[in-house]
């Protein structure tokens, strides 16, 4: 799944994504910054994640324009 931080505390370690596909807000997962490149979010930022069994945003990594389906990219001129 694809989106948007929403909110994000660094001090508790709490925050929201806001999911691009059904626009429903997604709390983390406590563990959901484990493993991957960040160690702190900010708003706005784009991200891929899944859900874990209680329905919380977790397994974050970067997201860009590319990965959202959205790139508006020119590809390089060659010659």
């Amino acid at each position: 799944m694809q989106g948007v931080v929403k909110a994000y505390d660094p001090g508790t370690g709490q925050g929201t994504i806001l999911c691009d596909r059904d626009l429903a807000d997604y709390d983390l997962a406590p563990d959901a910054l484990e493993g991957s490149v960040f160690r702190m979010l900010r708003q706005g930022q784009r991200v891929v994640f899944e859900l874990d069994a209680g329905g919380r945003a977790t397994s974050l990594s970067l997201g860009s324009e590319v990965d959202m389906g959205t790139s508006r990219s020119v590809p390089p001129q060659v010659g």
